[in-house]
């Protein structure tokens, strides 16, 4: 199907989910993932109207970056290895996937610019999920007032890949109450005002509890 058919379906399931929660489509976010599609489809995706892509890996970054330069706006959602940062810090607006300190001290380092860090918090604690444990999250924000060139914009979690619609629902919440937990610091350089969670599969339940972007790749471009 093309792009602008998905994107209106995916609206409409939005629209629905802030009916339900009395929130406003205009607060969501649509990111599509398009690290499984050419550069064609990306490009697709940007004329549907979509204003944000992003990406898990440096090359596929990279590759698209090349061609499309800033005409989206760049969110890098994957693992990051700090040997990769210099190659994709130029290139990106958001970084979600910020989960230890040595990664935050290279980003850091290597931009020139501030860059919004989500810090990933493994929310369900499955061994195979990258994150901060929920009771990490806020000393690890406290370390973050030393980086001049980081601000903590929000929170992301990879929820599990179930049909449990109640456990997802658990994690989305959870997620949330960190945020809230957060925002009562007040603290400047981290506002943690975005929640980047809920994919193909679960972002109508995560907007439901709270989140602010959501990351699509499958509903929304396909697998080609």
């Amino acid at each position: 199907m093309k792009v602008a058919d998905n994107l209106k379906t995916i609206k409409e399931t939005i629209a629905k989910a802030c009916e339900q929660s009395n929130r406003r489509p205009e607060e969501i976010k649509i990111i599509a993932v398009t690290k499984y599609v050419s550069i064609e489809r990306a490009k697709e995706a940007l004329d549907s109207g979509i204003v944000d892509l992003g990406e898990n890996r440096e090359e596929g970054l990279t590759a698209k970056w090349e061609v499309l330069q800033n005409k989206p706006t760049w969110h890098f959602i994957g693992s990051l290895q700090s040997r990769k940062v210099k190659n994709i810090i130029d290139r990106v607006d958001y970084i979600h996937s910020l989960d230890r300190l040595s990664l935050a001290q290279e980003i850091n380092k290597r931009a020139k610019r501030i860059i919004k860090c989500l810090v990933q918090v493994n929310v369900s604690g499955e061994e195979s999920k990258h994150g901060l444990a929920p009771e990490e999250v806020r000393s690890f924000i406290d370390e973050m007032k030393q980086f001049s060139n980081i601000e903590v914009a929000g929170l992301m979690t990879m929820a599990p890949y179930t049909n449990d619609r109640e456990f997802l629902r658990e994690c989305f919440k959870r997620l949330k109450n960190i945020q809230l937990d957060i925002q009562r610091l007040e603290l400047d350089y981290a506002p943690c005002t975005e929640l980047s969670m809920g994919m193909s599969n679960d972002y109508a339940i995560a907007i439901e509890e709270g989140a602010t972007m959501v990351r699509i790749g499958t509903a929304l471009v396909g697998e080609e």
